[in-house]
């Protein structure tokens, strides 16, 4: 007997709130760590109404500690005096291990640690954040050419099936 497959349910927990669509455009990605990020009350109030930016956002490591700098957490609109920064530092929850592999990573020139989005899971704020390289002036065209060749082959093989 054939099992009936359940469909799947969006959580309103998990949703996405901000992409960094350059950073994999500027940079080559090596790894990626899905970390937490320490928030205030307002700030997850604003990024449950879609209220942040972080395409210019990057980590860095101070005293063993990850944190995540200029990304931009518009301020609640229905905050009072204790509305936050929206340009402050927050710190990353990561493993001690991963900090610390990240950091070796980054005193070595060429890496960079971005974050590539920002999102909600069962209820709590996580930053997806990725070890990088820069990528050339060429490299970027190059890959640009190779986007547009995979799109007009797929174009000439849906009209070739159409006909």
């Amino acid at each position: 007997m054939a099992q009936k497959k359940k469909k799947a349910v969006k959580d309103p927990n998990n949703s996405i709130i901000a992409q960094n669509k350059k950073a994999r455009h500027n940079y080559n990605i090596v790894d990626t760590y899905e970390a937490g990020i320490v928030l205030l009350g307002t700030e997850v109030k604003s990024l449950r109404d879609g209220g942040a930016s972080i395409t210019e956002g990057f980590c860095q490591v101070t005293n063993g500690e990850m944190w995540l700098e200029n990304i931009n957490i518009a301020e609640y609109g229905y905050g009072t005096w204790t509305n936050h920064a929206a340009r402050r530092r927050r710190k990353l929850l990561l493993h001690r291990s991963e900090i610390a592999k990240l950091d070796q990573k980054l005193r070595e020139s060429g890496y960079t640690v971005v974050p590539l989005k920002l999102y909600f899971s069962k209820g709590r704020a996580k930053v997806e954040i990725a070890l990088a390289t820069g990528k050339r002036e060429y490299d970027k065209r190059q890959a640009l050419r190779e986007r547009q060749d995979n799109l007009e082959a797929t174009r000439a093989m849906r009209y070739r099936q159409m006909r």
